[in-house]
């Protein structure tokens, strides 16, 4: 089963920046699918591989910081050729 996840990153602490871009490195090395935006950051792929991926670096990056807020959509299809038509 595939799955798309997005995500949002948010370190509650005054150096923020780097926590996010290493967590969007680590994602970029993991071997799948990963688009970004100014605004999220998306994975796809199988559940099986997107959540473990998701639950290593997430764990990691939550244990690299004070506090921390991360928002998660998961939709059940691989989204990741999605392109608006209007």
């Amino acid at each position: 089963m595939d799955i798309s996840v997005e995500l949002t990153f948010s370190p509650l602490q005054d150096d923020f920046e780097q926590h996010i871009i290493d967590f969007i490195k680590k994602l970029r090395d993991c071997g799948l699918t990963v688009l970004e935006n100014p605004l999220s950051t998306q994975v796809f792929g199988s559940y099986d591989e997107v959540m473990n991926v998701l639950n290593a670096e997430i764990k990691t990056a939550f244990e690299l910081m004070d506090r921390g807020l991360l928002f998660m959509k998961i939709v059940k299809s691989d989204r990741s050729d999605y392109e608006p038509h209007f």
